[in-house]
């Protein structure tokens, strides 16, 4: 991948710069969605709702890029543990 970085102390290959991918997913294209969604009147807890959703879908999506933590062994990291599904 030509955007992998190489991280101090990762080894030698390029990785996914997943900390970039949680900024452009969870920060600015939530943010972007949200304004649009909220632009028109909505019932109550509507924005809230897709927030919460949106933040979950797009979190787990940038899990599956990051590197596994060594403390949990055969899962791939915290995220997709706490909610409950591991990555084959």
């Amino acid at each position: 991948m030509p955007w992998g970085m190489l991280f101090r102390g990762a080894g030698p290959l390029p990785r996914h710069p997943s900390q970039l991918y949680q900024f452009a997913l969870e920060g600015v294209l939530l943010f972007v969605i949200l304004w649009i969604y909220s632009a028109k009147p909505r019932p109550a807890g509507a924005v809230t709702g897709a927030f919460l959703l949106g933040y979950g879908v797009f979190r787990f999506t940038a899990e599956y890029f990051r590197e596994p933590d060594d403390f949990l062994a055969f899962l791939r990291s915290t995220c997709p543990w706490a909610s409950g599904c591991r990555r084959p």
